[in-house]
């Protein structure tokens, strides 16, 4: 049996500038951090050879090409697990639109798994190259590559994207600083949850016509990767608010009528910016509430569940490790 934990992640400022249609026209930057809340996949060898998959359904079949789930299936087609296993995946929250990277934390998180289930484990970096192989190139998804990276390296990190690969930087913050910046976020549920494929289509489809506000939001990202090494927290605040209003001109969907006020009765509480995590249209609201405001936004907006959270230093790793043999 093989177990494996794998974050989810918040992010501050960048995306959209991990999507090819930017970064093959020059670099993209996104700032974000992995969180302590999780993905577990549990692997099990099967006496019988059939595979038996447990997430939100259950399938069971003779051979991958019959899986339902994509991201399994393209897993298991490319690690060449191909009979005898029993997979199942637990998430700390409803996965499904929550805008926190639950599908490629999945995919890290499997991917980790089964190649560890083979005797083949990899590094961090094929992890995540080869989790946005399967979300990008054959489930033909509409992301970029930021949550697959984040998900397998784990803690603040800035990535710059290139056609050549990604490069990933370690944003270590001074003694202090980061105990202040995971102590002045706050996360609430929109009560709403979204296809972030119909968002993100739209994002896409715009990127060539709105490249000029692409540059403006990878402007936020160098922002806050300053700020952050200089220990300006904050300005943490500012700059989500700057670059979630850049996002919203790129698609009027990111947001809508309940969210707006949400956000609102938040900044009137004292928050200082925020922003909806992932492709935006619901899941959580993030929010920069730096003491005296933590209370009163909590108040402010009582009829919506808070996640408390703080941040998470490692990213994808295997917290269970009982190998026998493997056969595929």
């Amino acid at each position: 049996m093989i177990i494996t934990q794998t974050p989810l992640r918040i992010s501050f400022a960048g995306g959209l500038t991990d999507f090819a249609d930017f970064y093959e026209r020059e670099d993209g930057l996104v700032v974000s951090a992995a969180i302590d809340k999780y993905i577990f996949v549990i692997i099990n060898e099967r006496f019988d050879d059939r595979i038996y998959i447990n997430y939100s359904k259950r399938e069971a079949v003779d051979h991958p090409d019959e899986i339902e789930h994509d991201l399994i299936r393209e897993a298991l087609r490319l690690t060449g697990v191909t009979r005898g296993v029993e997979i199942t995946t637990l998430t700390d929250i409803p996965s499904e639109g929550s805008g926190l990277g639950s599908s490629s934390s999945i995919t890290v998180g499997l991917l980790n798994a089964l190649y560890t289930y083979c005797g083949n484990p990899q590094p961090t970096e094929k992890l995540a190259r080869d989790a946005c192989e399967i979300e990008i190139e054959r489930c033909a998804q509409p992301i970029g590559k930021q949550d697959q990276y984040i998900a397998a390296y784990g803690g603040l990190c800035g990535f710059t994207f290139r056609p050549g690969g990604v490069e990933v930087e370690r944003l270590g913050l001074a003694d202090g600083h980061a105990d202040r910046l995971s102590e002045s976020l706050m996360l609430f549920y929109t009560n709403k949850t979204r296809k972030a494929e119909t968002i993100l289509r739209e994002q896409k489809a715009n990127m060539t016509g709105k490249f000029a506000l692409v540059k403006e939001i990878k402007s936020v990202a160098q922002s806050a990767r300053s700020a952050l090494a200089a220990g300006e927290i904050d300005r943490m605040g500012e700059l989500l608010d700057r670059g979630w209003n850049w996002k919203y001109k790129m698609s009027g969907l990111v947001s809508n009528e309940e969210i707006d006020t949400m956000y609102r009765k938040a900044r009137d509480a004292g928050a200082t910016g925020g922003k909806v995590c992932g492709a935006g249209g619901g899941g959580f609201l993030l929010l920069c509430c730096p003491e005296p405001s933590r209370s009163r936004v909590r108040d402010a907006l009582s009829e919506y569940r808070e996640l408390p959270f703080n941040l998470e230093r490692d990213g994808t790793k295997v917290i269970f490790n009982m190998r026998r043999r493997v056969t595929k």
